[in-house]
């Protein structure tokens, strides 16, 4: 299904069979979609706290916290799938349910890339980087709401959507654990910010083009 005729971010797990046997486990158990919506963004700042303990941890603990982010980062995605299928699929959707949506992904992907710019062995310039991605993922979701206000689809075309931005994340994570442990300091995870801000600069672009092409043809 593209994005062209559904207001939900394209999905794939979504229409996996584990997938939906978890949403209808929280629904039967009483989760509802508001509280997972929230839970994300609480995953999402235990995962940038971990990135900011990095600075002040040595040793062997160091490259856990690296994992223990990675992990929370794709926990966050997991909460993201869920929350829209126990609200949609599992008949649990309210009038408020589209701010809850929202409004905690905004701080989540603060809580993760400021996090991340703090994060050990980045450069002098990374906390300002951090602060940037962090502008760049609100000002990415702030052009796809306008576009949808204003008439047009929910456009949630790349290269830095939220996925692509977490999946990069991630990555920088993994790789960084794995290069403390051999007794490495790239800086990966500033690296992987810069990556990010230009991808998400590159994606507002695009999703205002679509967005604007779209209307004009109506």
């Amino acid at each position: 299904m593209s994005e062209m005729n559904t207001p939900r971010r394209p999905i794939k797990a979504r229409d996996t069979l584990w997938a939906a046997q978890v949403a209808a486990w929280l629904a039967r158990v009483g989760v509802r979609p508001n509280t997972i919506s929230i839970a994300s963004a609480l995953f999402a700042g235990g995962a940038g706290l971990c990135l900011v303990s990095t600075r002040e941890t040595t040793g062997d603990f160091q490259p856990w916290l690296l994992l223990i982010a990675a992990g929370l980062l794709q926990v966050r995605l997991l909460c993201n799938l869920f929350d829209g299928m126990v609200a949609i699929e599992g008949g649990f959707k309210t009038k408020s349910g589209e701010i809850f949506n929202e409004l905690p992904d905004r701080f989540a992907d603060a809580f993760i890339f400021v996090g991340a710019g703090y994060a050990t062995g980045g450069p002098g310039w990374a906390p300002a980087v951090g602060w940037l991605c962090a502008v760049l993922a609100v000002l990415t979701a702030y052009v796809r709401a306008l576009g949808a206000s204003a008439g047009a689809a929910q456009h949630f075309c790349g290269p830095m959507a939220k996925q692509h931005r977490m999946a990069v994340m991630t990555f920088a994570c993994l790789a960084s654990a794995v290069l403390t442990w051999w007794g490495a300091q790239w800086p990966v995870v500033g690296w992987a910010l810069v990556l990010i801000a230009t991808g998400s600069v590159i994606t507002v672009f695009r999703r205002v083009a679509r967005v604007v092409r779209e209307l004009e043809a109506k």
